[in-house]
């Protein structure tokens, strides 16, 4: 009986908070979408397209000094347009090769699948003018992505399910809801931390039920990741930081001039989102852990389930603190080595502010985790040892 009433809790919440879920991110990007034009095509229209034809290549030499000389390529070719308003379409199209660019793109080939650009205006010939942009690589990066899922739904079954549900609604909120924000100029602390909240309740309802654990691990997160804003705001100040990193951030601050972009909320948008996946991982495997522990052994005190808390994040946090420290270095690895092989000097390196920044980030979502491990404990050791209290009304 009770693990029917346990079973209709659990299918209520699901639709609740798929249909809270709806509601956020549809009605999100209404509001941001609404209060900036950045998605519009007045920049220029971007379509999928093949080439079917190698028109004529014309190349072009010229001496930059008395021993250098560069040449521009010019590939001429004609695409059957395979996206948006134009599908269908044989248009006529260039590519530029530039060997005086350090990044040298090959030749297009009959059969390819590119990406076409092309200015937008009532006045313009649509069958002509398409420029070259990039190789389609979308399209393989698909089927990679099918076959994650797919893999996922074989060992995960319905947890798998749940998961690639959980997952999606995640990135639909970053980038449906928190990257609309930015562009529109909303207050990022706020609707970064609005996502977060969003994210943990979502990601751990959907994937574990409506139950004691979840509860626990949703409580454990709330607090690492409340930490990890914190000590952001803090070392913001105390390091003295600007938020101008490098040249994406100077054109980051420059994209919208009625607004701009305040580069230190970027900054700690980024810290705290980051963080929050780990800290949510350490907070659902303790909150897990003790709740099958409290299950397999009857009359467990708070105090044993307590230390066997701390016991369990001691042989965690070693292993995610690394996955958080590893994650960000592998994220900025050629930016990394650019600044290393010009800056030999490791005094000058450490100070620069892309470096610092890095650190920062690992650091404070490490100690996210630190203190994520003795509150999760906590509420999770609480909650398992009031069995007079009907743990599942509390959500």
């Amino acid at each position: 009986m009770q693990n029917m009433k346990q079973k209709k809790i659990n299918a209520l919440t699901y639709i609740i908070t798929i249909v809270f879920s709806a509601i956020f991110i549809i009605g999100g990007n209404r509001i941001f979408t609404h209060k900036t034009d950045f998605w519009s095509n007045e920049n220029g229209l971007s379509e999928k397209a093949r080439i079917i034809e190698i028109t004529d290549i014309d190349t072009e030499s010229y001496m930059i000094d008395s021993e250098t000389t560069m040449s521009n390529t010019e590939i001429s070719f004609k695409a059957e347009i395979l996206s948006g308003d134009y599908k269908g379409r044989i248009v006529k199209g260039i590519q530029n090769i530039d060997n005086f660019s350090p990044y040298v793109s090959r030749q297009v080939e009959v059969r390819d699948k590119v990406l076409l650009t092309h200015d937008t205006g009532e006045d313009l010939d649509m069958s002509k003018g398409w420029i070259y942009s990039e190789i389609l690589r979308t399209d393989k990066l698909i089927i990679l992505l099918c076959v994650f899922l797919g893999l996922m739904l074989l060992f995960g079954g319905k947890k798998g399910v749940n998961t690639i549900v959980s997952l999606g609604l995640t990135c639909l909120a970053v980038f449906c809801v928190f990257v609309p924000s930015v562009m529109a100029g909303a207050n990022i602390y706020i609707t970064s931390i609005a996502v977060c909240l969003y994210t943990i309740v979502m990601t751990l309802i959907i994937v574990n039920g409506c139950d004691k654990k979840t509860l626990s691990a949703i409580i454990g997160c709330f607090f690492g990741v409340l930490i990890s804003g914190i000590l952001t705001l803090i070392m913001n100040k105390v390091l003295d930081l600007t938020g101008i990193l490098d040249e994406t951030s100077i054109g980051i601050a420059m994209l919208n001039t009625e607004k701009p972009i305040d580069p230190l909320a970027i900054i700690f948008g980024s810290v705290i989102i980051g963080a929050m996946g780990a800290v949510m991982d350490v907070s659902m495997s303790i909150s897990s852990s003790l709740y099958e522990l409290s299950n397999k052994v009857k009359n467990l005190d708070f105090s044993t389930l307590l230390s066997s808390g701390f016991e369990i994040g001691r042989d965690i946090m070693g292993t995610m603190a690394n996955t958080l420290v590893l994650a960000y270095i592998g994220s900025s690895l050629s930016s990394l080595l650019l600044l290393i092989m010009y800056n030999p000097n490791i005094l000058s390196l450490m100070n620069r502010e892309m470096v610092v920044v890095e650190v920062m980030q690992s650091l404070i979502g490490s100690i996210g985790i630190l203190f994520a491990i003795p509150f999760t404990s906590l509420v999770a050791s609480l909650l398992y040892t009031k069995k007079d209290i009907d743990t599942e009304d509390l959500l």
